[in-house]
C-alpha cells in the first residue's frame, strides 16, 4: 500500500520547508580533502555592517547535476525493516501465538483472565507513548551509558528509543485482537452473560478499532488534524468504555446471573489494576498543560518564531495548540540551555495552524510544561557527531549544536538570515563556532549541494561517531540511504507511509 509523501506533516522534526542560508563553505572541488574544509564567518547581523571579501564568500558556479543512482536493495531493506518494525513483529508474533493457544484451549490463563490480556496490552501501548515514561528512559540511558560504552551499544540505545512506537502499535493491535476473542467467546456462551455485558463488549471493541484506524500512518501523514482529533477523543472514549466493560464483566456472577461481585472482588481483579495504570498514564501528561505567554516574531511570511520563557536542555520537542484539548502540534525547541531566559520554536507556515500564527498571532498558547524527548536528546551518548538539517528542520537540530561543542552543524537552504530573522541568526552567530558550521545557500550557489560528498568529508574531518538528519522526505531518503551505503551510522526522520523510494543523486 503506498501513497505520495505528505509534505505538510505538522512536525518540526520533519523539517519540511526548503529555506535558504548564509554562505559558509565551498566543498564543490573534488580534490579538496576533509581536513581542508573551508568555513567562512557568518555575515554580521547588523544591517549597516559593511560587506567585505573577508566576511562573504563568493558564490561558486552552479554545480553540475550528477547522474541518477538507484539505492541498493540491501540498503532499502535495512532501513525499511527498522527497529520500529522489528518491535512490532516481536510483540505481534508473541501475542498471536498466545491467541492461537487460547483458541485451541491450550492456555488456561487466557481462558480465565481474558480481560487482563486485553487491558495489559493496552496498558503497555499507552505507557510507551507517555511523555514522563519517555523522559525517564532517555534520562536513564543518557546518565549511565554516555560515551564510555561501545558505539554499537549506544547506537542500539538511540534506535530503541526512537522506535518505541513499534511496541505501541503492536500492543494496541494485539489488545483489540484479544478483546475480539473475548467478546466472541461471550457470544458463544451468551446464555451465561447479561445482555448489557455483550452490548458493552461490542461498543468497546468498535471504539478501540476506530481509535486504531485513526492512528494509521496514512491518516497521520495525510490528514493530521483528523488523526489528532479522532485518535485522541476516541481514545478517551475507549478508556471510559474499558472501565465500564471491565467493571460489569467482573461484577457479574455467571453462576446465579446477578451482579453480585462488587467492591472487593472487582478491585482484586488484574484487569481492574491494569485499567488504573492505563488511566494514570493517560491523565498525567495533561496535568502539565498550561496556557503560556508567548511572543511571536515574524521575520518573513514563511516563518513564525515563537518565544517562551524558561531555558531547556537540548533534544526536546514542544507541543502547542490554540485549544486546551485539540490539535497539538510538535516543534523542535531551540535553547541556549537550562540557564537561559527563553526557548524558541521555529514554525514553518504551511498548514492552517501555522498560518494562523502569522495572520492572528496569539499572546498566549496552550502547551505542556513537560516537554517530549526527541531522538536528538541521545546526542549526549556520543563523543562527536554531525547534525544535518534543511529549512525549518533547524528547530530540532540547533540546540544540540549550541549546547555541545562536539557537534557539527550543516544547514541547507537559502536566505536563512532574511527568512528566519536576527533572533535565530544571532543564536548561530554567538554559539556555533566557525570550525563546526557549514551553511549552504542553494539560491546563491545555484542549486542543491552534493550532499553525500559534503557529509562524507565532514564526517572524516570531524571524526564523528553518528549523523542525525532532519529533513523532508526526499532529503531524508537521500541522506539516510547514502549514509547506510557508505557505512556511516545515522538516524533520520521517520516517514512511515510514503510513496515508492525515489531515485536520487549523490
Amino acid at each position: 500500500m503506498s501513497t505520495k509523501p505528505a509534505l505538510a506533516y505538522n512536525d518540526a522534526e520533519k523539517g519540511i520547508l526548503d529555506l535558504h542560508s548564509p554562505q559558509l563553505a565551498n566543498l564543490a572541488k573534488d580534490e579538496k580533502k576533509a581536513a581542508d574544509i573551508e568555513v567562512f564567518a557568518v555575515q554580521s547581523l547588523k544591517k549597516d555592517a559593511p560587506v567585505t571579501p573577508s566576511n562573504v564568500a563568493k558564490p561558486p558556479p552552479a554545480p553540475a547535476k550528477p547522474a541518477k543512482k538507484s539505492t541498493p536493495l540491501w540498503v532499502l531493506w535495512i532501513i525499511w525493516y527498522n527497529s520500529y518494525r522489528r518491535f512490532f513483529t516481536v510483540v505481534f508474533t508473541v501475542n498471536f501465538i498466545g491467541l492461537g493457544f487460547a483458541i485451541a484451549g491450550k492456555w488456561p490463563y487466557a481462558a480465565k483472565y481474558p480481560g487482563a490480556l486485553v487491558v495489559g496490552n493496552l496498558n503497555v501501548a499507552v505507557l510507551v507513548r507517555n511523555e514522563i515514561f519517555g523522559r525517564c528512559l532517555y534520562l536513564f540511558v543518557n546518565t549511565f551509558f554516555a560515551k564510555w560504552t561501545p558505539l554499537y551499544f549506544r547506537l542500539g540505545c538511540t534506535s530503541t528509543l526512537q522506535h518505541l512506537g513499534g511496541i505501541h502499535s503492536g500492543c494496541a493491535i494485539s489488545g483489540v485482537a484479544w478483546i475480539v476473542l473475548m467478546v466472541v467467546h461471550q457470544f458463544k456462551q451468551k446464555y451465561l452473560f447479561n445482555d448489557s455485558i455483550l452490548a458493552f463488549g461490542i461498543i468497546t471493541t468498535i471504539v478501540l478499532f476506530i481509535t486504531i484506524c485513526a492512528g494509521l500512518p496514512w491518516v497521520r501523514n495525510t490528514h493530521h488534524n483528523v488523526f489528532e482529533r479522532n485518535h485522541r477523543f476516541f481514545g478517551w472514549t475507549s478508556l471510559c468504555m474499558t472501565w465500564i466493560y471491565t467493571i460489569v464483566t467482573n461484577a457479574y456472577d455467571t453462576a446465579d446471573g446477578k451482579f453480585d461481585h462488587v467492591g472487593r472482588y472487582v478491585v482484586q481483579q488484574q484487569a481492574f489494576w491494569y485499567t488504573i495504570g492505563m488511566s494514570t498514564f493517560i491523565v498525567l501528561p495533561w496535568i502539565c498543560t498550561r496556557h503560556a505567554k508567548v511572543d511571536i516574531e515574524l521575520p518573513s511570511p514563511k516563518v513564525a518564531v515563537l518565544r517562551f520563557e524558561r531555558g531547556m536542555q537540548q533534544g526536546l520537542l514542544a507541543r502547542i495548540s490554540r485549544s486546551a484539548v485539540k490539535e497539538y502540534h510538535a516543534f523542535g525547541i531551540i535553547s541556549e540551555g537550562t540557564h537561559a531566559k527563553y526557548h524558541y520554536l521555529i514554525c514553518g507556515v504551511q498548514g492552517d495552524f501555522t498560518k494562523s500564527l502569522v495572520n492572528d498571532p496569539p499572546r498566549r498558547i496552550w502547551t505542556r510544561e513537560l516537554k517530549v524527548a526527541g531522538v536528538s536528546n541521545t546526542s549526549r551518548l556520543y563523543k562527536r557527531g554531525i547534525r544535518i538539517c534543511t529549512g525549518t528542520g533547524l528547530g530540532a537540530a540547533l540546540s544540540t549544536c549550541i549546547q555541545s561543542p562536539y557537534w557539527y552543524l550543516i544547514w541547507i537552504g537559502s536566505d536563512q538570515e532574511k527568512t528566519f530573522g536576527p533572533t535565530i541568526s544571532g543564536l548561530i552567530h554567538r554559539h556555533v563556532g566557525q570550525e563546526r558550521l557549514l551553511l549552504w545557500d542553494s539560491k546563491l550557489r545555484g542549486g542543491r549541494p552534493p550532499t553525500m560528498k559534503i557529509l562524507k568529508e565532514v564526517y572524516e574531518y570531524w571524526q564523528a561517531e553518528v549523523v542525525f538528519i532532519t529533513s523532508n522526505y526526499v532529503g531524508n531518503f537521500e541522506i539516510q540511504h547514502g549514509c547506510k551505503e557508505a557505512g556511516i551510522p545515522c538516524f533520520g526522520t521517520l516517514w512511515d507511509f510514503v510513496s515508492d523510494p525515489p531515485e536520487f543523486s549523490r
